[in-house]
């Protein structure tokens, strides 16, 4: 039975709009709590001070431990929501963590391939009146419209509760990737979805931010990542070199300004990741942070953080809505982390940077038929919260052997720099492919104006090479190669993971500290190096930032003014996900997934698990 609320929360339920940024501080209706992805709580009872009391309060099994789950849960008026392992919605009394109701969108089976294999990291929440709904966005390419209170379909939604994402585009994307795999987005009576494809070197599908009538499923709007001909940006493309083009895709998700109507979405690069031969020209809008306009869907303005990727250096997030204070005037702004290891910070309304952008000049290409951009953007500030470069002065020292090793398979490689673009010899790319910054994207802190952001220095080596006559392009590449010494350590110096506070208002970096540890290495004298992560921040007005996401399998709370680590907790499976934190009858909780598996390839599991203060 769902819990009984105050006469109060009543008549606010009724009250309340899908247009709502937030039901209650208790809450955190969206995977970013408010709709503009802050990942903020104003919630103080579990602070600096008490942290370190913190307990195990309860543990929900999903009985689906053979793969990861990235999902951050909802909370609404003390009920959780939640995405499991294999994609099932279910609805937890928040305060005890027991099952109300569970929703298997594969109960009849599946007929299409599920994208980027199938994760998902959250729902979205729906609600108007008395009436609720859970919009679940799934990787073989469905959306699914559940009422909140029963976890039945809404027969009224699409086809008896369901809409086929690929009945409205007119290619044939049976056999193709498509769907999507983060958190759908709410704006008034609409859901706003970003989608996951394929990035080549094959036919992938269209990467298209598209909004449905969050009562009939209809279709309302579709924006064209990749511009058709006569549409602007479409001269980005040489030739015809934008049809049927894949990629520039949504597939962190999106995050909305409710006031202003906006929908903010960082895309990813255009296929095939690695070579453009056949896509001379910028590209627009792959790598570009862009703002639509929610209710139509036309452009309201972007900016290209990255030209003509050959990187796979896809913006992996939304922007962060954030107010700044510049010359003495707040500004309503729009904070972009990225692979490249930038932070890009907009005007909201205009798209302007707030900070002075450079053009780097870029190297050429040796590889035949490719035709780099001759420059790159680079914000002034803040400076790069990642390492950007590869040389023998940044090989690993760990021990000896190590740095010997890296240093011999390096003689042989292109190293990582200015934009060095892959190449037939092998080129180191620093920030590898997983950032920089990833899908994990930041969490603002209002009260200090710093944007939280954990960042992954570990090398990858791409290496292409010539396709048979016939092929579709006229190169493929090695295989996603990280670059690592023989005993499975990142082939960079440490940290290999960092948690950053950066101020936004100064545009500096406040404050940095290794995120993870290997504890083999520390034990051997290693001083603590960080490691891969994944799974993003949030930060409370208790003076907190909470995390997971690292490959010790590890959850934290760190000091937001110092980034001390006040509290830690040693989970069973890694926590490879945000967590989120909220209310239920004076009680404060932070749950976290923790279900492992995933790109770090830690063991599996299937837990989510709620933690709060010790009983006095």
């Amino acid at each position: 039975m769902y819990r009984i609320f105050s006469f109060v929360a009543a008549i606010f339920l009724l009250a309340s709009t899908g247009n709502a940024q937030n039901s209650s501080p208790a809450d955190w209706i969206s995977v970013g709590n408010d709709r503009g992805y802050s990942r903020y709580s104003t919630l103080q009872q579990i602070n600096s001070g008490n942290v370190k009391n913190l307990e195990l309060a309860w543990t929900y099994e999903t009985g689906e431990g053979d793969k990861t789950c990235e999902c951050t849960p909802l909370i609404i008026d003390g009920v959780m929501y939640i995405s499991t392992n294999h994609l099932r919605v279910c609805a937890l009394d928040a305060a005890t963590g027991k099952e109300l109701w569970s929703f298997d969108p594969f109960e009849n089976g599946r007929k299409f391939p599920l994208a980027s294999g199938g994760v998902n990291r959250g729902v979205a929440y729906w609600r108007e009146g008395t009436e609720e709904r859970i919009l679940h966005g799934t990787s073989d390419g469905r959306l699914f419209s559940i009422d909140a209170r029963t976890g039945k379909l809404d027969p009224d939604f699409g086809d008896q509760g369901i809409k086929d994402l690929r009945e409205d585009i007119k290619r044939d994307l049976s056999k193709l990737g498509y769907g999507p795999t983060s958190a759908p987005a709410v704006f008034e009576d609409l859901v706003v979805l970003g989608f996951s494809n394929g990035e080549g070197p094959g036919p992938s599908a269209p990467g298209d931010i598209r909004a449905f009538n969050v009562r009939t499923g209809k279709q309302v709007w579709r924006f064209h990542t990749v511009p058709r001909e006569g549409e602007f940006g479409n001269d980005s493309w040489a030739e015809d070199s934008w049809r049927d083009r894949g990629g520039a895709n949504a597939w962190g998700g999106v995050s909305l300004d409710v006031d202003k109507g906006l929908v903010f979405a960082g895309l990813g690069s255009a296929a095939f990741d690695f070579y453009g031969g056949d896509r001379h020209g910028d590209n627009l809008f792959a790598n570009c942070t862009i703002a639509l306009d929610a209710r139509t869907g036309k452009r309201r303005w972007h900016f290209q953080t990255l030209r003509h990727d050959l990187w796979d250096h896809d913006l992996p997030c939304p922007p962060t809505l954030v107010t700044v204070t510049h010359a003495g005037k707040q500004i309503d702004a729009a904070a972009q982390p990225t692979k490249t290891g930038y932070v890009f910070l907009f005007d909201r309304e205009s798209g302007q940077p707030l900070f002075e952008i450079k053009q780097l000049a870029a190297e050429e290409s040796d590889v035949a038929g490719e035709k780099t951009a001759a420059t790159q953007p680079a914000p002034t500030k803040p400076p790069p919260f990642a390492r950007l470069t590869f040389t023998e002065d940044d090989v690993t020292d760990i021990s000896a052997e190590a740095r010997q090793e890296i240093l011999d398979e390096l003689a042989k490689l292109e190293p990582a720099g200015n934009y060095r673009p892959p190449s037939l010899k092998g080129t180191v790319v620093m920030p590898g492919f997983h950032g920089g910054a990833n899908w994990s994207a930041a969490s603002f802190d209002p009260e200090t104006g710093y944007l939280f952001v954990n960042a992954t220095n570990l090398p990858n080596i791409m290496g292409l090479k010539k396709t048979e006559a016939g092929a579709r392009y006229d190169y493929t590449h090695n295989g996603y190669r990280q670059f690592r010494d023989s005993r499975g350590y990142p082939a960079t110096k440490p940290p290999w993971g960092e948690l950053l506070a950066i101020d936004l208002n100064r545009g500096e970096i406040a404050w940095r500290v290794p995120l993870g540890v290997y504890k083999e290495l520390e034990a051997a004298g290693v001083p603590q190096t960080g490691t891969e992560n994944f799974g993003g921040t949030i930060v409370t007005k208790g003076g907190l930032v909470f995390i997971g996401g690292t490959k010790d399998e590890m959850f934290r709370a760190f000091n937001k003014d110092t980034g001390e680590v006040l509290w830690e907790y040693q989970l069973p499976f890694g926590g490879y996900a945000t967590p989120s934190t909220y209310s239920v009858d004076g009680q404060q909780y932070v749950v976290i997934a923790a279900c492992g598996g995933g790109k770090p390839r830690t063991k599996s599991g299937d837990k989510f698990m709620a933690f709060r203060l010790k009983a006095e």
